[in-house]
Formats: structure tokens, C-alpha cells, sequence
């Protein structure tokens, strides 16, 4: 059986699309598929519980990495998908990603499906933002800012609990080495950028202040390579410059934003919902 964990903070807007693309692939009984509605003042829970096949459980504090403990004790199998909210996966993903974690011939510990940033009708700055980011070389193997991880029963050994932090997913990548990891190429996840360019600098301010803490008080994180954007893709596609500019012009708002930003909470963007 496989297990998706779902903590959900606020999400009743964009729920229902994430948990119908899952039940729109399951068969009877082979998905257990749990919903933690943490800290939610909307009808998050209401919405998910319309679906007979979800379990939500609901808390009265907002908190990712609670929600994702709780979720994780109450999940009954492997592989397990941990799903961000306002994610939707391509028909037959989650099949997919569980067929590779479970494959006989030396299987990987962690997978990931291919990003697809959605970015229709944003400003832009923020295409220019998303032309640099989708080409680094990073995201080759990272199991971060996809919105979707699965890992294995013996991956799921490598750790305890997820700890209070905002990064959960560079936590979850700092526990498998690259050859434990594996991107299922035909495998989507559908990630939405945010619709502003502001929102866009809130976001990247929140993930920057958990990496930075992250990488403070765990060994093994990897880190970050400033200079991979003007290296890895600009050089070799000089006609990104002017995408180039508005990238750097953004991050380091971005940076000098993350030295303020609350060092706890949900604190994303909203502008998806």
C-alpha cells in the first residue's frame, strides 16, 4: 500500500485538485492517503474529508513539521509520498515514483518526479526568475523545491522525525547520497510560481532563512553554489542575460529579506491559493 502525507496549512482553495489527481489513479484499497490540517482557520479539513478515501486529522497549531510527524505515524505503508498541498501530480506519478522505490534491481532509497513550474499569467520578472532557476544544475538530483518525495521503508529508516525546521525537503535531501536518489523522468509535478513578483520574494526569503538554519544545525546539508547561475547557465546561454539580471536583482532582495524573516511558522506565499 501506498502512503501520501499531506500537511496542509490553509490550503481548502487548492486541496481538492491535489487529492482528486491522486484518487483519479487509485485502485480499491492501494492508497493511504492522509491529510494533516495543522493550525487551518479555512475549511481545509472540510474539503478533504468530502473524499471518503482521505483520512484527515486535524491540530489546533500551525507547524509543517509536526504536521508531518503526525502524518507519518499515522500512514499505514511504503513507499511513502510526502505531498505538498498545492501540488499536482501527472497521471500515473505516483504509480510511477513507487514502482521505482520498489523496483528488484537495486532500488533507490528516495525519488522525485520532474518539476514543472507552472507560470502562466505571472509577471515578467517572475518568467525571468523561473528561466535561471529551471536550468540549474541543482535541481539534477535534488529532492527539494519539487513538492513531492517519495522514499522507501529502508530510506524511511535513515531518520527519526522530521526536526522543527522550515526545510523539511533539504532535510529530507541531506540523508540520501546522490546514487541513492533518482529523478522518475516521467514522473510531473505541477509546482505553481507564485502570481507576484513580491510574493516571489517572500517565498524565496522563507526557504533561504531555513536553508540558512538548516545548514546551522545539521551536518551533511548541501549547500548552496552562488555562482552556478552565471557559470552553469548563463555562460553557456548568453541569451539569458536579461533574465540574468532580474534573477540576481531578486536574490539578493531575496538574501537581505531573509535576515528579517520569522524563523518559525509556515510564513509561504499565498498568492497561489
Amino acid at each position: 500500500m501506498i502512503s501520501v502525507v499531506i500537511a496542509a496549512h490553509n490550503e481548502a482553495r487548492v486541496i481538492g485538485g491535489c487529492l482528486d489527481a491522486l484518487l483519479a489513479d487509485a485502485g480499491p484499497d492501494d492508497l493511504d492517503i492522509v491529510v494533516v490540517a495543522n493550525g487551518c482557520t479555512d475549511d481545509t479539513a472540510v474539503v478533504a474529508a468530502q473524499r471518503p478515501e482521505i483520512r484527515v486529522i486535524e491540530l489546533a497549531e500551525a507547524g509543517k513539521a509536526n504536521a508531518l510527524n503526525v502524518g507519518d505515524a499515522a500512514a499505514r505503508g511504503f513507499p511513502r509520498i510526502y505531498l505538498d498541498a498545492d501540488v499536482v501530480l501527472s497521471p500515473g506519478a505516483l504509480r510511477r515514483m513507487a514502482a521505482t522505490l520498489t523496483e528488484d534491481d537495486s532500488p533507490p532509497l528516495a525519488v522525485m518526479p520532474r518539476r514543472q513550474m507552472v507560470t502562466s499569467g505571472r509577471p515578467v520578472a517572475v518568467h525571468a526568475y523561473y528561466a535561471i532557476n529551471t536550468r540549474l544544475p541543482i535541481f539534477a538530483d535534488a529532492l527539494f523545491g519539487r513538492g513531492a518525495i517519495g522514499i522507501s521503508e529502508a530510506g524511511r529508516r535513515r531518520f527519526d522525525q522530521f526536526p522543527e525546521q522550515i526545510a523539511d525537503d533539504l532535510f529530507l535531501d541531506s540523508q540520501f547520497s546522490a546514487e541513492e536518489k533518482r529523478e522518475v523522468g516521467d514522473a510531473t509535478s505541477y509546482v505553481q510560481a507564485p502570481r507576484r513578483t513580491r510574493d516571489l520574494l517572500r517565498t524565496l526569503a522563507r526557504v533561504r532563512a531555513g536553508n540558512t538554519m538548516l545548514r546551522a544545525s545539521h551536518d551533511g546539508v548541501r549547500p548552496s553554489v552562488p555562482s552556478s547561475w552565471l557559470r552553469d547557465v548563463v555562460l553557456p546561454r548568453p541569451w539569458l542575460v536579461p533574465a540574468a539580471t532580474v534573477y540576481v536583482a531578486i536574490t539578493v532582495a531575496a538574501a537581505l529579506r531573509a535576515r528579517r524573516h520569522p524563523r518559525d511558522g509556515w510564513g509561504r506565499d499565498h498568492s497561489t491559493r
